[in-house]
């Protein structure tokens, strides 16, 4: 196993979480040293059972972070090279390890080499590296402010290569590429493997909504990508109550483990947060078992673990909601949502003890109308994991093998001599098997 495959990560909107100003300071102000702030939240991310701190956007950028200026500045707003790479010191000494979030499909349009082409044309340098279309650049996803970079320009790829070396030399382990599904994989192969040469340890996880996923990891030189797949069909089955959604979705991630291991979730800071999401407050359990007991590499979205509320909305300011200041440090969180964040340890505890789940196959035992169980095994060892889960509001039963079950968390429903599982009214339960 590589250090990856017991990541656990802990993902945090930067400008958000610290509450920095909308938009970019003023020429001459004094950066805000607003990082160091996040070392203070590292024994709350080690107290959750997860090892690795996920950033979003860290660089100079014109307001959200994903319309970048500088690949090579921290955000003022969010402080100076100096406060990141203490964090990252900090945090490698409490063994955590942090992503930074790449964005390298497109860039504001103050970057540097985009503000030359503006003003000086095709006499620019850095005229191949975006991509005229009409009486202006290709943007990213009609999205003016975001201009396009060309992937197609060697100038470009050096410069990506550049940018990721320099914050791995300074002691980030990975990046997670942002769009990545809007870039050729070929230009990602081109960039991984020119980097991989002088860090053969980092992780890359591309962005990828639908489509080819394993393609993107085999031809594009990446580690993983993002599971959108069943993490729509974890809330969507459950608020359906259909488990055969996600069980044919279980189908689907097993072959991708046989390629790779994806990167789960069931929150981020893109979509509406899962306890609004759900409509029953009862399957927040449920689609918590299903992210920590399948193969991947679980994270955790800042907030989740307290069941924060916060709806995306289509508009602009549209994602305020779901990426809000947090208090200065975990002692401002409260009481509230304590309960659940004592699940996600639970949960993430049985992760831990199972560390051969990250590349583990599912095998579904009884599929019914509001029922779903099944087990995961490590063929090396013979340990195994049963999952059973109720959907619905009335008793269920189901069935998994019989076996050596001790009950791990939820409810004690799982009979170990015949296999026999009886789940009250949107009930759960977890139960783990010794190995040799």
């Amino acid at each position: 196993m590589s250090w990856s495959d017991h990541a656990i990560w802990w993902h945090l909107q930067p400008l958000g979480f610290l509450g920095a100003e909308r938009t970019a300071l003023p020429p001459g102000e004094p950066p805000r040293h607003r990082l160091p702030a996040l070392a203070d939240w590292l024994d709350h991310l080690i107290a959750l059972g997860c090892n690795g701190l996920a950033l979003g956007p860290v660089f100079a950028s014109e307001t959200h972070g994903y319309d970048t200026t500088d690949h090579f500045r921290i955000d003022p707003r969010l402080g100076t090279e100096k406060d990141l790479t203490e964090l990252v010191e900090r945090a490698a000494s409490r063994g955590v390890r942090v992503l930074l979030d790449g964005v390298f499909n497109h860039v504001g349009r103050s970057f540097g080499p985009f503000a030359d082409v503006a003003r000086h044309g095709t006499a620019s340098a850095y005229a191949d590296w975006f991509v005229p279309e009409g009486d202006d650049f290709r943007t990213f996803e009609g999205h003016r402010h975001l201009v396009a970079l060309n992937h197609a320009s060697p100038a470009v790829a050096d410069h990506v290569v550049a940018v990721l070396d320099h914050w791995l030399d300074r002691g980030v382990s990975g990046w997670r590429l942002d769009a990545a599904y809007a870039v050729p994989p070929a230009f990602w192969r081109t960039v991984t493997d020119r980097v991989r040469a002088r860090h053969p340890e980092a992780w890359f996880s591309g962005e990828v909504i639908h489509g080819d996923y394993a393609g993107y990891v085999t031809e594009g030189g990446l580690d993983s990508v993002t599971q959108y797949e069943l993490w729509k069909a974890i809330w969507s089955s459950l608020n359906d109550a259909n488990p055969h959604e996600l069980a044919w979705t279980l189908r689907r991630h097993n072959a991708m483990l046989d390629v790779f291991a994806p990167q789960t979730f069931v929150g981020n800071h893109d979509v509406t947060r899962i306890a609004s999401r759900l409509r029953e407050p009862g399957h927040l359990a449920h689609a918590l078992t299903v992210l920590f007991t399948v193969g991947g590499i679980p994270s955790v979205y800042a907030g989740d673990e307290r069941a924060w509320q916060g709806v995306k909305e289509d508009r602009e300011g549209g994602d305020d909601a779901i990426r809000p200041a947090f208090p200065a440090d975990p002692s401002g969180l409260g009481a509230e949502g304590l309960s659940v964040q004592r699940l996600h340890q639970s949960l993430v505890g049985i992760r831990r003890r199972h560390s051969w789940l990250v590349r583990a196959r599912t095998q579904v035992h009884t599929l019914g109308n509001a029922v779903l169980t099944y087990t995961a095994d490590d063929p090396g060892t013979g340990a195994a994991v049963a999952v059973a889960l109720n959907f619905g509001t009335e008793p269920a039963a189901g069935r998994v093998p019989p076996a050596h079950w001790t009950h791990a968390a939820g409810d004690p429903v799982i009979d170990p001599a015949t296999g026999s599982v009886s789940l009250p009214p949107l009930g759960w339960s977890v139960a783990t098997a010794a190995g040799t």
